[in-house]
């Protein structure tokens, strides 16, 4: 098994786990809402931070719910957690493994409040802590590099969400994600040519807004483990506030932008960046305005809701990264100084 692999297998991977893990999300749902929970308080590392930064905008726009993101050092280090009355007590990490999310649980459950651990490891000690254990079902995870255990996380959280808002379309939206996913993959051939073109990349910027924050995050974090390449994620708006300097004429600028309520103002950006700092783009979209700004534009599939967005456009993402991997002569499925599993305190 192999990362190029491992992202091939994420329709399936999404398609298992909605199926068998619905009743799961349902009754975890109707458990946590008898405990009068006013926030989420969420713990996780590297990939599954990034899914925690699409729960963020998930459940605070669709839910209601405030989600904050946890510390570690201050349960593990400093011995100062904070007062967490009345929060829901999240750990996500693929292996189970890391002490400092498990401290966070373990501090959550001393206060009385309830836990959730979301992993691909069942057995881990992390669910083991846990009130509750949502199991993503992605199977085993081999290359360093997270993929598929990354969007499965993301629909996992999506699942949650749909689940708290109690509305059937929300269900039915959801199961259109594998089959979009699946459109994605098959442009597979056209990103390998295309990611040749940055093959002497030595550093960029990736620029995400909204649900998309998350991509962006994840996107430049794939870079960085694959291709070494030294790339900065940001949110379109604060990107304006200084780090844009940056860019000069042929600076490689990636950027998500599919349709949604930050489209217009993702658009005003990278216009500028075009006409104005002639920047090199590389643009992940599903409407032609954006496309069209594109050295390389990455298209996605039209009318995915915004809400569900991030779990189809990190996958050209993925795609771009393992192929620029190849094409700088690197393996994809031996990263320098890292490793699968990262037990941080």
């Amino acid at each position: 098994m192999s990362l190029h692999s491992e992202i091939l297998e994420q329709p399936t991977c999404l398609e298992r786990l909605l199926v068998s893990q619905r009743k799961t999300v349902e009754q975890i749902v109707q458990a946590i809402q008898m405990d009068d929970i006013q926030f989420a308080f969420l713990a996780a590392r590297g990939t599954s931070d990034n899914a925690g930064r699409y729960a963020n905008y998930l459940w605070g726009a669709m839910n209601s719910l405030p989600m904050a993101l946890a510390t570690p050092s201050l349960f593990t280090y400093y011995h100062q957690p904070p007062r967490l009355k009345q929060a829901l007590v999240i750990g996500i990490s693929q292996s189970g493994q890391s002490p400092d999310i498990i401290s966070v649980l373990t501090e959550g459950k001393r206060q009385g409040n309830p836990t959730l651990a979301i992993t691909n490891t069942p057995c881990s000690p992390l669910a083991e802590v846990a009130d509750f254990v949502l199991n993503i079902q992605a199977g085993p995870e081999l290359a360093v590099a997270a993929t598929k255990t990354y969007t499965a996380e993301l629909m996992a959280i999506a699942m949650l969400s749909a689940a708290m808002s109690g509305k059937a379309d929300r269900w039915k939206e959801l199961a259109q994600v594998a089959g979009w996913v699946n459109a994605v993959l098959e442009l597979d051939e056209t990103i390998s040519q295309a990611a040749q073109r940055y093959r002497y990349m030595q550093q960029c910027v990736v620029l995400g807004r909204g649900y998309n924050y998350a991509t962006a995050f994840e996107w430049a974090l794939k870079l960085k483990e694959l291709t070494y390449v030294a790339a900065e994620p940001y949110s379109s708006a604060d990107f304006q506030h200084g780090p844009v300097a940056m860019v000069a004429k042929g600076f490689p600028v990636l950027a998500i932008a599919p349709r949604g309520y930050v489209l217009d103002s993702m658009l005003k950006i990278l216009a500028y960046l075009k006409d104005e700092l002639l920047a090199e783009l590389v643009i992940i979209a599903d409407n032609p305005e954006a496309l069209d700004m594109a050295q390389v534009p990455l298209s996605i599939p039209t009318h995915i809701p915004e809400w569900l967005t991030p779990l189809v456009s990190i996958v050209p993402a993925q795609l771009f990264s393992y192929h620029l991997t190849l094409a700088k002569g690197y393996d994809p499925d031996k990263p320098r100084s890292i490793s699968k599993v990262t037990e941080t305190r």
